[in-house]
């Protein structure tokens, strides 16, 4: 049988606050529970790097703080 799988954070926009790349655990903070939490990260496709500051897409959550992100759509981008 499938496990349950939390999708509490799919979807969400988070900001890079450590360096995520291939190979790496970086960091992203995130609105959760009510309040903003850091979350170890790691690209989805185990490829793409984001430097501090930018935006990202969560694609999954692995509990209890990890989260697997992707690279914003310009339709999701915040104008600077």
């Amino acid at each position: 049988m499938h496990r349950e799988v939390d999708r509490s954070l799919t979807g969400r926009i988070g900001r890079v606050t450590g360096r995520i790349g291939p190979g790496t655990i970086g960091e992203v903070m995130l609105p959760y529970l009510g309040g903003i939490m850091a979350f170890h990260a790691h690209p989805f496709d185990k490829a793409s790097s984001f430097t501090v500051g930018e935006e990202v897409l969560v694609i999954y959550f692995e509990p209890p703080q990890t989260v697997y992100v992707d690279a914003l759509p310009d339709v999701l981008r915040h104008g600077d």
